[in-house]
């Protein structure tokens, strides 16, 4: 190598350290002006992640602790440590025992209570067997009409089928042709559509 290269080479290695020093220098003096407000910043995602953790542990632990008072309920549905426990758990959860608890017991009365239910599909569901196990023709129709009826072409089935054991073909022909041809129960249609016709 000449020296005119060596010269060369020396001044860019010392312009790239002097680059280094100088942004070192800068990156001090930027954390000596900020260094509260750095410290704070640390300290509070420190904190954040910390409350992540915690309510994350909280949530699994109500999550553990509301399934094992349903593995109560459902061996001793009697238990009245475990249905408080799982009500304060997971509210959600307790109504839809509530709800199979009582439709094992065919108890129209909770159904009636369920009815008013937060829980979309808990409240809709104790409607429906509620309309059902009590027979009542008005409410079978008022649950048809719910835009967002789950058990809608059942309840439409069993309005008909209530509306043919009162003598009212034609009603329950008419209630029966509501149910799509694409509808699982549409099979069921055709029998009952021939019962009463003269």
């Amino acid at each position: 190598m000449s020296l005119k290269e060596n010269m060369t080479m020396v001044r860019e290695e010392l312009s790239s350290e002097e680059q280094f020093f100088e942004s070192a220098v800068k990156a001090e003096r930027f954390v000596k002006r900020y260094k509260k407000p750095l410290i704070g910043l640390l300290v509070l995602i420190v904190l954040g992640v910390g409350a992540a953790a915690l309510f994350e542990a909280k949530k699994q632990a109500d999550i553990e602790a509301a399934n094992a008072a349903l593995l109560t309920l459902q061996k001793n549905g009697d238990d009245a440590a475990a249905a408080a426990e799982l009500q304060q758990r997971s509210p959600a959860l307790f109504e839809a025992w509530q709800l199979s608890s009582a439709l094992a017991k065919g108890d129209v009365a909770a159904l009636e209570t369920l009815g008013a239910s937060q829980v979309a599909s808990v409240a809709d569901l104790a409607a429906y067997h509620k309309a059902v196990l009590s027979e009542d023709a008005a409410a079978l129709e008022a649950y048809t009409l719910k835009p967002d009826a789950i058990y809608r072409d059942y309840a439409l089935l069993q309005l008909g089928v209530l509306l043919l054991r009162e003598g009212r073909t034609q009603e329950a022909h008419q209630k029966l042709q509501m149910i799509p041809e694409d509808s699982m129960l549409s099979r069921y249609v055709q029998p009952l559509m021939h019962y009463g016709a003269k």
